[in-house]
């Protein structure tokens, strides 16, 4: 069965990458760019892995992941919080809330690939 990876971002460039990475490993992706966008397809979507960034609109990633955690239905999915924001508090806060890793921007798409490759049991 083909896993399913949710990219939660809102900047294009990064979107667009991402997009390309996952699809060329062979994964389904769609793309929410808030975090509400983000929730909602977590229900229709029902993707096994989420690639969140913590400065989204409307939600932040922070949020969305509390919220993830918060739902019992949804416990195996994976969270991988990519972002920008890598101070010591913000990546404890990350783990805390319930992420599976935490990656911070720019990063490296071998890095990206064997985490995912990891949380979701592939060969990387």
């Amino acid at each position: 069965m083909t896993k399913k990876v949710l990219i939660a971002d809102d900047e294009p460039n990064i979107v667009i990458s991402l997009e390309f990475l996952m699809g060329h490993c062979g994964y389904v992706v769609s793309v929410a760019r808030n975090g509400e966008e983000a929730l909602q397809q977590l229900e229709t979507f029902k993707p096994d892995l989420i690639l969140l960034d913590v400065m989204l609109p409307l939600k932040n990633g922070f949020d969305v992941c509390q919220k993830i955690r918060e739902n019992t239905k949804f416990q195996a999915t994976k969270i991988i919080i990519l972002t920008a924001k890598g101070h010591v508090a913000e990546i404890a806060k990350g783990y805390a809330l319930g992420a599976d890793a935490y990656i911070t921007k720019p990063f490296g798409t071998r890095e990206l690939l064997g985490h995912v490759a990891r949380l979701l049991g592939d060969s990387a």
